[in-house]
């Protein structure tokens, strides 16, 4: 299956290159609208260690009637020489600790949910900490928690790496409306958006893709049908952002197909949608960029 940067590249369906400040105008849609249910979140962070050596940190947050917890899975970053086999590790206990070691380095996991708030998805907000050594060095620490004696005991006297936030993936299942929040830039502020595929009253061939950041419209595909990729450039914070679709599944494989949106910041050295590096040559804070991807499936799971 190609990829949907793949599909894009080779403006498969619809490339709209237009700025896009937000249509003012709303058909008349149907109001039996069903949210979708957040199941899963996937971030990633990038870790360059004392020893400048690099490692990627995947955290899933999932959940099921039965039960919640979260996977850490540790990759070796394929621009650095540092040897790191892959290790997925999945934990439900509310509080622990967990050490392992992969290829002569050691690395320890604390975390502690006991007091953890959750909203509507399987991903905590407040009260929770996560932190994760590796060779002895806070390779990332997450949570509200810096303050408390059993983190600062963690913290005391030890080195800590450094790491950015590269990706955020976000699962929904159940509806044709997903709800999320995100901040884009590390400056920026958080925003609220809401994906929407609208039905009119005359039928499915009539559909509408709607995307709204804090409750405006700013981005409205007639013909979804037919529509069904595309990208459009919208403006957050003052800075291009690309936003893709592809929405295929959903109208042709729709007992098991997911439909895919993307947002992903332009850096400054990017002038169109997905420049290919090879093309240009960029540092590596500027390839670092932040991505957030969302699938969607009308069916539940």
């Amino acid at each position: 299956m190609r990829s949907i940067a793949t599909c894009y590249s080779e403006h498969a369906i619809k490339v709209s290159n237009s700025y896009c400040s937000g249509p003012s105008n709303h058909a008349t849609f149907s109001p039996n609208m069903i949210p979708s249910i957040q199941d899963a979140v996937t971030c990633i962070y990038r870790v360059k260690l004392c020893s400048q050596h690099q490692l990627l940190i995947s955290l899933t947050w999932c959940s099921s009637l039965m039960d919640r917890g979260f996977t850490v899975t540790l990759v070796q970053d394929p621009s650095s020489p540092f040897k790191f086999h892959t290790r997925r590790l999945y934990l439900h206990n509310i509080k622990g600790t967990k050490s392992f070691k992969s290829t002569n380095s050691k690395v320890e996991i604390f975390w502690d949910l006991s007091f953890a708030k959750y909203d509507a998805g399987p991903e905590p907000v407040r009260g929770f900490y996560i932190a994760v050594f590796v060779n002895y060095e806070l390779s990332l620490l997450l949570g509200d928690m810096e303050q408390e004696p059993e983190v600062k005991k963690l913290m005391c006297n030890v080195p800590m790496s450094k790491f950015s936030f590269v990706s955020r993936s976000e699962h929904f299942s159940g509806g044709a409306a997903c709800s999320t929040k995100a901040q884009f830039f590390t400056t920026g502020t958080r925003h609220d958006i809401l994906i929407k595929c609208i039905v009119q009253e005359k039928g499915q061939k009539n559909s509408i893709l709607s995307v709204s950041i804090d409750d405006k419209n700013v981005v409205q595909v007639k013909r979804l049908q037919w529509n069904f990729r595309g990208n459009q450039i919208i403006f957050i914070d003052g800075c291009l952002v690309d936003m893709m679709w592809d929405v295929h599944d959903w109208f042709f494989n729709p007992k098991s197909g997911y439909a895919i949106f993307m947002f992903r910041p332009r850096s400054g050295m990017e002038s169109r949608l997905w420049l290919e590096e090879s093309k240009v040559e960029q540092n590596e804070e500027e390839k670092a960029g932040f991505t957030l991807l969302i699938s969607a499936c009308k069916n539940p799971d």
